[in-house]
């Protein structure tokens, strides 16, 4: 396969929130990557043959334009070879649910059910499979002498208590001795504490699902009842919390200090993400305007909501297996730009999908008041979204309109557009990095991002 040079014309939303320093990689790591990122960049056109106008709107909008051109669109098709990312790590994803659950024992027999209810159900477990392959892929990466005592400190009591057993009276009955077959790794490479950091970043992503279908008053999960319809209100509330408390405990037990701080602003980030979703706009106008502020402010909620528990727990892998800075930023950076790839991508799903498809419920975000993505880009040229956005389709036929309206206009091919540009900034930051079968495995997940149908 010809591995081009890429070109990187692609417009960049150059605000402050997201911005990240340019990166110049050299001829030999293009060439040796060269025919998996052909997958996601091939010999495109530049998207600007102008003046390049600074906004963030702009920037996003001109992305649309070469959609067409796009090789991801050819990845999509299957027109190029694939590698599977579940089998690079399978040994360590077949215990992940295992060992989540041994976590979340509670000596209480309906909050260990409420606990356990999510990891019944076969979830994508998208974000711990992340976690492995960077773990995989910065092993082979440069490292940094002065994190060699947190690395090996991270990795030798992850089970172990700090304080005493009677201080802490936190009682797991699930907490037995782990299966000598559970402990045998395939990969030397991913380190004791990358496992467990895996595990909780499920956890606190299951957390959030446990909060936001009691928030969103969902009705189904994974194609089974939502936990605050199994369970009730209180009950999925509290299960969440639970589970947010058994991750911090195992974080605080990896002992690495920096890790612990990423992984706990991430719960933070969740917190002030949703608290930003309350409101369409900054200003949250009852008749708002259009303004070049609209996608900032969608991008900064989404970056909270999601890319902050991908970016960082990147971030933390790398840094928990001793990595140098340069590589330590370049986890993060990939982790951040696959998490805005994602969230567009199912953004728009929600408008392109059936229930049956998702496995929850389609258009739930106009339901629930959102403005995504698609209506956004949609209101650009159609003003009379306003009036809805700034009531939050409240009124009967407000959302039959917004669907009919975002259907109408380019919305949904824009907010495409822009997830394949999050994903090629994702595969370029990743570069440098040696030639793997994990690296590879990270490049696929930028490819199965914009693939995935649910």
């Amino acid at each position: 396969m010809q591995g081009p040079t890429m070109v990187r014309g692609v417009s960049r939303l150059r605000m402050s929130t997201f911005s990240r320093a340019t990166t110049t990689t050299c001829s030999t790591c293009l060439r040796s990557t060269a025919p998996l990122d052909s997958r996601i960049a091939h010999s495109r056109a530049p998207f600007h043959t102008g003046r390049r106008d600074s906004s963030a709107w702009a920037a996003a909008v001109s992305v649309a334009g070469n959609i067409v051109n796009n090789a991801i669109t050819r990845a999509t098709r299957g027109d190029m070879p694939s590698v599977d990312p579940l089998r690079i790590v399978a040994k360590e994803m077949k215990f992940l649910t295992g060992n989540i659950r041994k976590l979340l024992g509670s000596g209480h027999p309906s909050l260990d059910r409420a606990a356990k209810y999510y990891t019944q159900a076969e979830g994508k477990h998208v974000r711990p499979l992340i976690v492995l392959l960077m773990s995989r892929a910065t092993s082979l990466c440069p490292k940094a002498p002065q994190r060699q005592q947190a690395t090996l400190q991270a990795s030798m009591g992850i089970d172990s208590s700090i304080s005493p057993l009677s201080v802490l009276s936190d009682f797991n009955p699930s907490a037995t001795a782990v299966a000598p077959e559970a402990e045998t790794n395939d990969h030397p490479d991913i380190l004791p504490s990358q496992r467990r950091l895996a595990e909780i970043t499920e956890l606190i992503h299951t957390a959030s699902l446990l909060h936001d279908d009691v928030i969103d008053h969902s009705e189904s999960r994974r194609g089974s009842p939502s936990a605050n319809l199994e369970f009730g209100n209180k009950m999925a509330v509290l299960a969440g919390d639970f589970l947010l408390g058994r991750a911090s405990v195992a974080l605080a037990r990896l002992r690495h200090a920096e890790v612990i701080e990423l992984l706990a602003t991430v719960i933070a980030n969740l917190v002030e993400g949703e608290f930003m979703q309350l409101k369409n706009t900054a200003r949250d106008e009852r008749n708002p305007q259009w303004s070049e502020e609209t996608l900032t402010y969608y991008l900064q909620k989404t970056y909270l909501k999601t890319a902050s528990l991908i970016s960082k727990s990147c971030r933390a892998a790398a840094l928990l297996g001793g990595s140098d800075a340069a590589t330590v930023d370049a986890a993060y950076a990939y982790g951040k730009n696959l998490g805005l790839a994602f969230q567009l991508v199912d953004d728009m799903l929600d408008y392109t999908r059936s229930e049956q498809e998702l496995g929850k419920p389609a258009g739930a975000d106009l339901e629930l008041g959102l403005a995504t993505a698609p209506l956004l880009f949609a209101w650009k040229t159609m003003p009379e979204l306003g009036a809805l956005v700034g009531r939050k389709f409240e009124k009967e036929g407000d959302v039959v309109r917004a669907r009919d309206l975002v259907a109408q206009s380019d919305g949904i091919e824009q907010t495409r557009a822009l997830a394949e540009d999050y994903a090629q900034k994702a595969v370029d930051a990743i570069a440098p990095f040696p030639d793997s079968e994990a690296k590879d495995g990270l490049i696929e997940m930028a490819v199965k991002t914009l693939k995935r149908k649910k």
